[in-house]
């Protein structure tokens, strides 16, 4: 029996010790060195650049001449080159194709392969990749991840093979595991970009100028004011009613402008105590007040670089407004509890249904941060001034609800619509849109929408008269407040609304009541 041990088959017949070169592994300074390259390859996000590096590192490891390297598909039996050096996209298929023995071996094995005499190793005879690319010494070495073949490093050599060693193999599965680790995160950065890149273009799509619809003139107004701004970071005041689309717009400005690639967040200053909405804006440090058992970011430190949206700023204390206009100064912000300021880089969108000057007039609402905030007005109008955009609306909704629920595009029926525009719609675009949603319920497997569907009463029949749209809403609401114990989140729910709209409306019938 020969008692060769089994290194000698691993690294190939042909061997001799005098081929051998010190290779990384001899160095004391090995674990040094790999610790710059794990350093390196972590600062590389994306998936190509990363391999591209990994293959330089591996070439220059054992002075090879040539190399690349893999990825396998999903299914595990692709091979897909994705880095190579000194081989044509021809030669790395050759050597790459699922028939080559060296990658097979490696794939089948999951273990590192040294080859120092490919041409006369037995492993490899007939090997026509080995052959007609004259290899004369390879590393294949795989890329592992959690017992998970990720791809395969290779690198040959036709001359030089003084450093294609044993010492040099330990080398590179210390280094694969590093590469494979370092690839792992780079993919799902690179879907992470991918997955970005494609809600950017929902978002843009969604809160384009196309999605607000309306044609008339004063709608138009709008557009063109927002054109005119789009690309500037000056503060701007949109006005007007509740429901008529202020944080679409806010939105469709984001999105359309230079800010796109950063957060747009919007935080809703009705109806919320000074203490929450304070450290829901600025954060707050551990122990800042009962509750406060950790530190916590602020939504405008999230929003660096972005885009913030005040929706009710007139609602906003006096404490918050000092704060506030600290942040549109100087673009600082510091923790409730805290000593340290944070720098931060915003767009301020702010947005009420009230006559802030008004408010300042009346002093609650500090004059300084008015000019600040108000430095470009948007007036959005009611619907019940914007004429034939209440049908050309109305259309728009009909057919997004007819989508969702599955159901054939319902006709409107003539009365329907001449309700709908004789309406004065205090709930504005908002209430719009909930009537025909609730429209295509209520009617069926009917294809047409009639004035009963719609749920609203107009002034002046003569008929006894029944309960407005907004006073079975509030019903609705209430009931259903009563029945989760005051739980505004699960109401909201339970619902099918947002918790601002719910907050909007308890806030507007409070204020009717008083």
């Amino acid at each position: 029996m020969n008692n060769k041990s089994g290194k000698e088959f691993e690294n190939g017949p042909g061997m001799d010790q005098s081929d051998l070169a010190p290779g990384p592994m001899d160095n004391p300074n090995t674990l040094e060195a790999l610790l710059r390259i794990s350093q390196v390859l972590s600062t590389i996000l994306e998936g190509p650049a990363l391999l591209r590096k990994v293959l330089e590192m591996a070439m220059e490891t054992v002075h090879a001449q040539r190399g690349f390297v893999v990825v396998l598909g999903e299914d595990g039996d692709e091979w897909s080159i994705r880095a190579s050096a000194n081989l044509t996209d021809e030669e790395a298929g050759r050597i790459a194709q699922p028939s080559a023995k060296i990658l097979k071996r490696v794939q089948a094995e999951r273990v590192p392969l040294l080859v120092h005499d490919a041409q006369t190793d037995p492993r490899f005879e007939g090997s026509e990749s080995v052959i007609m690319q004259q290899i004369t010494a390879a590393i294949a070495v795989p890329m592992m991840v959690r017992d998970e073949l990720i791809g395969i490093i290779y690198v040959d050599s036709r001359q030089n093979r003084s450093r294609f060693t044993e010492e040099n193999l330990d080398f590179f599965r210390v280094f694969a595991v590093q590469a494979g680790l370092a690839y792992v995160n780079a993919a799902r950065f690179d879907r992470l970009q991918e997955d970005k890149l494609r809600l950017q273009t929902e978002m843009q799509k969604m809160y384009g100028f196309p999605s607000i619809i309306g044609v008339h003139p004063k709608m138009q107004q709008v557009f063109t004011l927002m054109r005119k701004i789009l690309n500037s970071d000056i503060s701007v005041l949109l006005l007007g009613e509740s429901g008529t689309g202020k944080e679409l717009v806010a939105q469709a400005l984001h999105y359309n402008g230079p800010r796109r690639e950063k957060p747009f967040i919007a935080q809703f200053c009705g109806n919320l105590s000074e203490n929450l909405l304070e450290s829901e804006l600025f954060g707050h440090k551990r122990g800042a007040f009962t509750g406060a058992l950790h530190d916590k970011r602020g939504l405008m430190e999230v929003a660096d670089g972005g885009t913030f949206f005040l929706d009710e700023i007139a609602d906003i204390s006096p404490t918050v407004q000092t704060k506030l206009l600290r942040v549109v100064q100087d673009g600082v912000i510091r923790r409730v509890g805290g000593t340290d300021s944070h720098s931060v880089d915003l767009r301020l969108l702010s947005a009420t249904n009230k006559d802030l000057k008004d408010e300042v007039d009346a002093k609650r609402f500090r004059e300084d941060l008015y000019y600040r905030l108000n430095v470009i007005t948007i007036q959005i109008p009611p619907l019940r001034e914007r004429g034939d955009d209440v049908q050309l609306l109305s259309d728009y909704f009909l057919k997004r609800a007819s989508e969702r629920s599955g159901m054939m595009k319902k006709l409107v029926s003539r009365e329907a619509v001449e309700m709908m525009k004789a309406y004065e719609w205090p709930g504005n675009v908002r209430e719009l849109e909930n009537a025909v949603q609730r429209a295509v319920v209520l009617a069926g497997d009917r294809e047409e929408i009639l004035p009963d569907d719609l749920l609203i009463t107009m002034d002046g029949d003569e008929l006894p008269r029944e309960k407005t749209l907004r006073e079975h809403e509030r019903d609705i609401v209430m009931s259903t407040l009563e029945k989760y114990e005051e739980n505004k989140t699960r109401t909201a729910d339970a619902l099918g609304v947002s918790l601002r709209w719910l907050h909007y409306r308890l806030k507007e019938w409070q204020s009717s009541n008083e």
